[in-house]
């Protein structure tokens, strides 16, 4: 497929834009260009069908089953989208006056307390755009409150099978990382834990369950190990999905909770975004939620911004207003029934991981939750056959590979998250592929070596590409990768630039 640049033709258009008779104001010298650009001279229909083409080459969830471990990749429903676009909502400004807002406020104000509700915990803060920054923010607070207390407090432990943005989060926040070990079981290796906290330890950052997809079995006796110190526990929400109104993180003893209303509340993200990692906190530690906090008074609500202790604003206005719109419609077309969402999502992966469970190697031979972790180890040691090899060759099969590699803990791994959404029947054809693919490891490996056979793009170079990126096009120096002479770009600056 070519390039917008290698279709350009001089002179071509796929707009014509007026050009009012009004003088020209001169621009400083440093802003000018020293030569126009040169740009892509393309037709409207050739550039419609340029977009259309790469669309019909991605892969979402409207697309297949996107068993993508710890992601959550499930459906979205089209009614959330009909909400958001509802013009009150679509048109809100983020500057609109509090009196012109009320409705807006409202659902935020609505939607602060389902969470609170989830979480077991009395305050929220809807500010941080992602699960990531809810960490950061979940961190600062704790410093924040060390600090009221007079209290030096200079660690942080995490597990062994944390997220990649827990550690990382830990050194954005200032604190040293320390890192508990996984027992035979899944869970955390409490022994060990004991040995690592004392009084200089801040806190815990925990997923539970984890990324194994194991609840933790000694979630309660960790709690007391940190509360016994004075320290604080963080709960990653990343696999909230598989516990929502079945079991609340406040009552296991976490202080702190964030939401990746993304992944559990049903929004289409990826690649970056939209995102939404709101926090549940304790009541000793809303003085320090980020301003402004929204607050009702009356039948009316309003932003309040007197909060001395705060650690102030995480972000420029108070979150990604679209995120909650939708989220809050997914809320109530379940009601009551949330623990539903939680059931099945748990129900689907123990029903994958039976018919799976066999053909691979389990690591942790336990009931998962809401998604679980397979080794592709005996296929490597038996055929050379990596995790990498099945992930491959599961595209040919017309599935996104799940999750590899991660958590780091186990070889080989294949981490898959079916979620509540999808039927019997896509999870009965995905393991049906999975055990196809094990058996064509045995007897044609070098078919999986090779693989993906059947897509727009074969099995790339991932070494060569992070260390020789190609992020613009490069016009007479632009290489071609597949080492053959790459033709001079006819595209010139258009004329009138």
């Amino acid at each position: 497929m070519k390039l917008l640049y290698e279709k350009s033709q001089p002179e071509r258009r796929a707009s014509s834009i007026p050009r009012p008779d009004l003088p020209i104001p001169e621009l400083p010298v440093e802003l000018r260009r020293a030569e126009p650009p040169r740009l892509p001279e393309i037709s409207e229909p050739e550039l419609v069908r340029h977009f259309t083409a790469l669309a019909d080459r991605t892969f979402g969830i409207d697309t297949g089953f996107y068993p993508l471990g710890s992601c959550t990749m499930k459906h979205n429903p089209r009614v959330n989208e009909r909400v958001v676009m509802l013009e009150g909502f679509r048109d809100l400004h983020p500057l609109q006056e509090e009196e012109g807002a009320q409705g807006a406020l409202e659902l935020m104000w609505q939607l602060q307390r389902i969470l609170a509700e989830v979480a077991g915990l009395p305050a929220i803060t809807l500010q941080p755009a992602a699960g990531s920054q809810g960490e950061l923010t979940g961190l600062m607070l704790m410093r924040a409150y060390f600090a009221d207390r007079g209290e030096e407090r200079d660690t942080i432990v995490t597990a062994d099978t944390a997220h990649g943005t827990n550690p990382a989060s830990v050194t954005m926040a200032g604190y040293k990382l320390a890192k508990v070990e996984t027992d035979a079981r899944g869970n955390v290796d409490v022994a060990h834990l004991r040995e690592l906290v004392d009084e200089r330890t801040a806190g815990l950052m925990l997923t539970n369950p984890s990324t194994l997809g194991l609840f933790d079995e000694n979630v309660e006796e960790v709690a007391k190990v940190f509360h016994d110190v004075g320290a604080l526990l963080y709960y990653d929400g990343a696999n909230l999905n598989a516990v929502c109104g079945i079991s609340r993180p406040g009552d296991m003893g976490f202080d702190i909770v964030h939401f990746n209303l993304h992944k559990t509340f049903s929004q289409p993200h990826g690649g970056g975004g939209p995102g939404g990692g709101p926090l549940a906190v304790r009541d000793v530690l809303e003085p320090f939620l980020p301003v402004p906090a929204l607050v009702k008074e009356g039948d009316a609500f309003r932003l309040d911004y007197d909060r001395p202790k705060s650690i102030g604003k995480v972000r420029g206005f108070y979150g990604p207003f679209g995120v909650f719109v939708r989220s809050y419609a997914y809320m109530r077309s379940y009601g009551p029934a949330l623990r539903e969402m939680s059931e099945v999502a748990v129900l689907n992966a123990n029903y994958l991981l039976a018919r799976l469970k066999d053909t691979f190697e389990l690591p942790f031979d336990r009931a998962c939750m809401h998604e679980f972790v397979l080794s592709a180890r005996r296929l490597k040691k038996e055929h050379a056959v990596s995790a990498l090899d099945v992930a491959k060759r599961l595209m040919d099969y017309g599935f996104h590979p799940p999750t590899i590699y991660f958590p780091l803990i186990v070889p080989e791994a294949l981490m898959i998250e079916p979620t509540e959404t999808e039927a019997k029947e896509t999870l009965d054809e995905f393991a049906d592929a999975m055990i196809e693919i094990a058996r064509e490891a045995a007897e044609k490996p070098e078919l999986l070596h090779e693989a993906p056979h059947h897509r727009p793009v074969g099995r790339l170079d991932e070494v060569r590409a992070a260390k020789r990126p190609v992020v613009k096009y490069g016009f007479e120096q632009h290489p071609h990768l597949r080492g053959e002479p790459v033709a001079a770009a006819v595209t010139e600056a258009p004329k009138g630039v």
